[in-house]
């Protein structure tokens, strides 16, 4: 577990005790590209290799999904955590966004954060056509089997989550983090490593989806994203220009869609997803 206990003082209407809570553990990471320092990912240690490897395809350094580059372990700190990697990508395999960037900071609660601008953020490749259809019915199930399997959060209420299915809902994996952003980059990462990619129809997160989350999963070509909380206003509008299918509020039966409901079949009801939100 991604754990570390810590003594609090827990008091309630008529009395304190002394508890001791296991929080989860937030440690930099440092990864240097070709031996040069290039980002500082503040992230839930564990699956590092994932993270790193789903970043490297959002942020577009390497412009090849069936590439996979050798990460050597370059520190650990004194609890032996790795806190600096190198990854080694030849010149052919670097993309775009590799001669285009800056040193960027990914702290685990803001993907923006070391981005000079909103300008920064361009796109390469046609928006999503993908035109198969989702069952809204099975989208509760989808949470369901996403959190089930949030182990790290039944430990500690700290860490975020992310998983990716196939259209018919069969689960492809399920990455936790303390950063939500860190947990799809986690998830984008294994399903490259696997070579399950093209597989991966739908994403759920557990908190709310930012714009930073609506760009991972174009630039991954997962068409839909669902999550617990809201969308952002500016996640919304990117959705709708990008071509994903968004849905907020997916709780008790129930999700709201807030950009491309075409996607969505209902077999329970006679509602159309005409009448819902374009």
């Amino acid at each position: 577990m991604a754990t570390r206990k810590y003594q609090g003082k827990k008091f309630d209407e008529k009395d304190s005790s002394t508890i001791w809570d296991p929080l989860n553990i937030e440690e930099a990471l440092q990864v240097d590209i070709n031996n040069a320092p290039f980002t500082v990912s503040m992230r839930t240690p564990g699956d590092d290799a994932y993270l790193i490897r789903g970043l490297l395809h959002s942020e577009d350094i390497i412009k090849n999904p069936g590439f996979i580059p050798d990460i050597i372990l370059k520190k650990q700190n004194e609890a032996g955590i790795v806190s600096i990697v190198n990854v080694t990508i030849p010149d052919a395999e670097l993309g775009a966004g590799y001669s285009n960037s800056r040193s960027l900071l990914s702290v685990s609660s803001c993907g923006i954060c070391g981005k000079t601008a909103l300008s920064d953020l361009s796109f390469i490749g046609a928006t999503l056509n993908d035109s198969q259809k989702l069952d809204i019915a099975i989208l509760p199930e989808l949470f369901k089997k996403m959190q089930t399997r949030q182990i790290d959060f039944k430990q500690s209420g700290g860490t975020h989550a992310a998983a990716a299915f196939t259209m018919d809902g069969s689960l492809l994996c399920v990455m936790e983090d303390i950063g939500r952003h860190n947990a799809v980059d986690k998830v984008v990462g294994k399903l490259i490593t696997m070579g399950q990619l093209d597989a991966a129809k739908i994403m759920t997160v557990s908190g709310r989806i930012s714009y930073e989350i609506v760009v991972k999963c174009f630039k991954a070509k997962i068409p839909i994203l669902a999550a617990v909380s809201a969308p952002s206003s500016l996640a919304v509008d990117y959705a709708k220009e990008l071509g994903l299918t968004v849905f907020g509020f997916c709780r008790e039966q129930r999700a709201t869609c807030y950009a491309h409901p075409q996607r969505v079949k209902n077999t329970t009801s006679n509602e159309g997803s005409e009448n819902k939100a374009s």
